[in-house]
C-alpha cells in the first residue's frame, strides 16, 4: 500500500508540503469561482459518486481505524453523500447568492439613485481540519468541506491522524471528481502529517498560510483556540469557524416524569452511552426536579448505566483523557455516583453518571459516556442555573403539557445560550436538512452566527460585493436583468421568483 501521508493536488508525495496545497489552491481559485451554478453542482454529485464507488473499502478503512461498528459507519457514508448532494441542489437553485437589486432612479428627489446589484462570493481557499470521531462526515468530505465547495471555495483538508487511511481513501475520491469536472488539480488538496512528524505545527502552518483565507474546524477547545489565535495574529486575519466543546444541557420538567419515569431515564444513558459517549452533543449535563418522581429517575438511570459496558473509543489518547476526566469529577466536592458501568477491552473505559449538589466544577466537558446530574427545586432555580452556562450547541426539554408555562419561561434564556433546541428528544442526533443549526455561542463554537450542519453552512465561506452603476456588459451573470440562471432575488427589496 502507498503511504498515504499526502495527496496534494491527487499527487502523492512522501512529505505534506503545505505551500504547494496552498499555491495550487490560490491558482485554482478564479477558475473554480466562475464555474456556473449548473457546473459546480454536478462536480459536488460527482464527489458523491465517486465516494459511493468504493464505498466498501472506505468503509472498511473507516471500521478498522476508529473502531466504529459498520452500522455507524454505512451510515456516516450516507450522511456524507447525502450533504454533497443537498449542497449540490443549493448552488443549482442559486438562493445562496443572495442577489440583490435596486435599479436606478435617475428622476429621484433630491437626488437621483444609482444603479445597486448585490451578491455574494466566495472567500477563497478554505483550510478544513478533519474531526476524530466522525471520520467521514465531519472530515476529509464532511460538512464543511462540501459547504466551501458549494461556496466556490477550493479545499486543503488537514487530515485527522486517528483514520489517515480512510482520509486518504476519500481524497481519492474527491480528486478522481475533479479531474473527471475538468477543474484545476487545486480544487482540493490533501495534506497529513506522517509518522514523526508534527502534526500541530502542520495545522498552523496551514491556518498561518497567506493564500488560506477561511478555516472550518471540529475539535477540542484547546485546539480550536490555538487555530484561532493563529489566525487572528496574521497581518490578514481570517475567519475560523471551530465547532469545540459542549456539555448540552437536559432539562427534565415535573410534567415529563409522570408519564414514563424508567424509559425516559433508559433513553438518557442510551443517548449518553451512544458511540461511547464521542459525539459533541452528548448530553453531559441534565437538570432533575427534587422529590420522588426525580429519585425514581435518577435510580432507574444508575441501574441502566451500571448494566452498561464501554465500548471501544477512536484512540487510546481520548480513552485516557476520558478516564482522567471521568475520575476527576468522581473526586469533586459535592460529587456522588449514581451509577458506573463495566470497562470494556482495550480502550473501553466504564461510562458513569454522576450527582452533583451545585454547577461549580462539573460543567467542563468530558469528552466521552459520563453524565452529570444537578437537581433544582423549580422554575426559577432552572432559569438561573442555565442563565449561569456558558454557549452549547444544543439544549433539550422534557415537558408535558402541564409544564408549558415552566417551559416559556425557559426559552429565552435557552435561546442565549444554545445554537438548537429539541423537545422530548435526545441531542446525539443531528438532521443534515436547510433548518438544522449545528453550532451555538462561545466556546461551543468561536462564531455563533454560523452552522456546521445544514445549508446554511455554506454561507460562512462567502462576503457581499456591491456593483454600482456598472455597465451591462461587465455585470456578473448572477446580477443581469435577464438573468441566465433563473435565481430568486429582490429586486428593490421585493422576493422575485425567477
Amino acid at each position: 500500500m502507498t503511504d498515504p501521508r499526502s495527496i496534494i493536488a491527487g499527487v502523492e508525495e512522501t512529505h505534506p508540503d503545505v505551500a504547494t496545497a496552498t499555491t495550487a489552491a490560490a491558482e485554482a481559485f478564479g477558475g473554480y469561482r466562475a464555474t456556473d451554478p449548473q457546473a459546480r453542482g454536478d462536480f459536488l454529485d460527482a464527489v458523491a459518486a465517486e465516494i459511493e464507488a468504493d464505498r466498501e473499502t472506505i468503509a472498511a478503512a473507516a471500521v478498522a481505524e476508529s473502531h466504529l461498528p459498520a452500522g455507524r459507519i454505512t451510515g456516516e457514508i450516507g450522511r456524507t453523500t447525502g450533504q454533497l448532494r443537498m449542497f449540490a441542489e443549493v448552488v443549482r437553485r442559486g438562493d445562496h447568492l443572495g442577489v440583490r437589486i435596486d435599479p436606478a432612479q435617475p428622476a429621484r428627489e433630491p437626488l437621483p439613485r444609482a444603479d445597486i446589484r448585490q451578491r455574494q462570493v466566495p472567500l477563497g481557499p478554505v483550510a478544513v481540519f478533519g474531526a476524530s470521531n466522525f471520520p467521514l462526515a465531519f472530515s476529509t468530505a464532511g460538512g464543511d468541506t462540501a459547504s466551501a465547495l458549494a461556496a466556490g471555495c477550493p479545499v486543503v483538508v488537514k487530515g485527522h491522524p486517528a483514520h489517515p487511511r480512510t482520509g486518504h481513501l476519500v481524497a481519492q475520491a474527491i480528486t478522481r471528481a475533479v479531474e473527471k469536472a475538468g477543474l484545476h488539480p487545486g480544487t482540493f488538496s490533501f495534506l497529513l502529517a506522517g509518522p514523526g512528524e508534527d502534526g500541530i505545527a502542520l495545522g498552523q502552518d496551514l491556518v498561518t498560510d497567506p493564500r488560506i483565507k477561511a478555516v472550518g474546524f471540529t475539535g477540542s477547545r484547546g485546539g480550536g483556540l490555538a487555530l484561532v489565535a493563529a489566525a487572528a495574529a496574521r497581518t490578514e486575519p481570517i475567519p475560523v469557524y471551530a465547532e469545540m466543546s459542549s456539555i448540552n444541557p437536559v432539562v427534565v420538567l415535573p410534567g415529563a416524569l409522570g408519564e414514563d419515569t424508567t424509559g425516559l431515564a433508559q433513553a438518557y444513558v442510551g443517548s449518553l452511552t451512544l458511540g461511547s459517549g464521542q459525539f459533541c452533543t452528548n448530553p453531559g449535563l441534565l437538570f432533575l426536579p427534587r422529590g420522588e418522581s426525580g429519585d425514581a429517575f435518577l435510580t432507574a438511570a444508575g441501574e441502566a448505566v451500571a448494566a452498561a459496558t464501554g465500548a471501544t473509543m477512536l484512540t487510546s489518547g481520548i480513552a485516557t483523557a476520558y478516564t482522567s476526566g471521568a475520575a476527576a469529577l468522581r473526586d469533586t466536592a459535592g460529587v456522588r455516583v449514581v451509577g458506573q458501568g463495566e470497562a470494556g477491552e482495550e480502550d473501553a473505559p466504564a461510562p458513569q453518571v454522576v450527582e452533583a449538589d451545585a454547577l461549580a466544577g462539573v460543567t467542563d466537558e468530558v469528552f466521552g459516556a459520563s453524565g452529570v446530574v444537578v437537581r433544582y427545586d423549580d422554575a426559577a432555580e432552572l432559569a438561573d442555573h442555565l442563565a449561569s452556562l456558558e454557549g452549547q450547541l444544543t439544549a433539550t426539554v422534557h415537558a408535558a403539557d402541564a409544564d408549558a408555562d415552566a417551559a416559556a419561561r425557559l426559552l429565552p434564556v435557552l435561546e442565549t445560550k444554545v445554537g438548537r433546541i429539541l423537545f422530548n428528544g435526545w441531542p446525539t442526533g443531528v438532521e443534515v436538512g436547510h433548518a438544522m443549526v449545528h453550532g451555538g455561542p462561545f466556546p461551543a463554537t468561536s462564531d455563533a452566527r454560523g452552522t456546521s450542519v445544514g445549508s446554511l453552512a455554506i454561507e460562512r465561506f462567502q462576503r457581499p460585493v456591491a456593483y454600482q452603476d456598472v455597465p451591462a456588459g461587465l455585470l456578473p451573470a448572477a446580477v443581469r436583468d435577464d438573468n441566465p440562471w433563473h435565481l430568486t432575488r429582490r429586486i428593490d427589496g421585493e422576493l422575485q421568483l425567477p
